[in-house]
């Protein structure tokens, strides 16, 4: 393995550098920009087993620190990713890819995991539980252990491939949910997905998200998610895929202190389409100032020194 390499469910990966879903499309648009092959792998846009249209807008509020979206999981449903941006998507990136799926029921989650994980392309199923459960009243999946391990076991029940569960913030305590998530079978954990923000217009009076609130990522939650990594590292034995904030190599290798074994880029695709290009050559030269000979190495050294 390279300095840089990790793994991840067996699954061995150039770098840690992951743009996470919802900001890299299904990859055409940045391959026009630089060969994504760089990257370690992406997740694609979060998918469910229908199209979905999204919320209505305007979905986007900037922060001084990151931005607040509610797109609402526009996308063309499971069938069309399987049918086109897939074979597509093999033309220009020549790695494996981790699949994002959203759902609203336990049903869906299952029905389009187990679509997806036919697909040879697909290297993880990353599970988004921060939907909406319309079964229970619209409540987030991910607020609830019982439920997390619900979804859980039964796409873990239709599927081959390594499922890791991707976990919301917005809890009092995120340590039952992940443990609960383990319990019931996944292969790994991604942490944070968004906060829960709100911007106002003081002209208008009204929110400026035409659905009131969204999520806010960027660099303002960074320390929130570095918590959380650590805090699930210590009461789970599963990989950690760590997000939320991160921009720089530098923030690539505290997240990884933390606890996580690679790491996603979110909110700085959208701000630079370069920016995981930018951490991934500036990674080797941040090892060297910190005396670091192998990443694969640093997962989880803060809490060991």
């Amino acid at each position: 393995m390279g300095r840089t390499a990790v793994t991840l469910s067996g699954w061995e990966l150039d770098n840690p550098v992951i743009p996470a879903s919802g900001t890299f499309g299904y990859g055409k648009e940045f391959a026009e920009a630089y060969d994504i092959n760089c990257l370690g792998t992406f997740s694609f846009k979060g998918t469910t087993l229908k199209p979905r249209f999204g919320n209505p807008t305007p979905r986007i509020a900037e922060c001084g620190a990151g931005l607040i979206n509610s797109v609402g999981l526009q996308n063309p449903g499971v069938d069309h990713v399987l049918a086109v941006e897939l074979p597509e998507l093999a033309g220009f990136f020549h790695k494996k890819v981790i699949a994002n799926v959203g759902g609203f029921s336990v049903e869906e989650y299952a029905e389009a995991c187990r679509r997806l994980d036919g697909a040879e392309q697909v290297g993880i199923l990353e599970v988004n539980i921060s939907c909406p459960n319309v079964d229970h009243g619209g409540m987030s999946f991910g607020v609830s252990p019982e439920a997390a391990a619900q979804v859980t076991r039964a796409v873990k029940a239709v599927t081959t491939k390594p499922v890791y569960i991707k976990l919301s913030p917005n809890v009092t305590d995120i340590v039952p949910i992940a443990r609960a998530c383990q319990e019931a079978g996944a292969d790994g954990l991604s942490l944070i997905n968004t906060l829960m923000g709100m911007r106002i217009d003081p002209r208008t009076r009204r929110p400026v998200i035409a659905n009131r609130m969204g999520g806010y990522s960027g660099a303002g939650i960074f320390p929130v998610a570095v918590r959380m990594v650590y805090q699930v590292y210590e009461a789970v034995s599963i990989p950690i895929i760590g997000m939320g904030g991160v921009q720089t190599a530098e923030e690539v290798i505290e997240m990884m202190l933390a606890g996580a074994a690679a790491v996603q880029v979110g909110t700085a695709n959208l701000i630079d389409p370069w920016a995981c290009k930018g951490i991934i050559e500036e990674l080797p030269r941040a090892m060297d100032r910190y005396g670091i000979e192998s990443l694969q190495k640093i997962t989880g050294g803060a809490h060991h020194g």
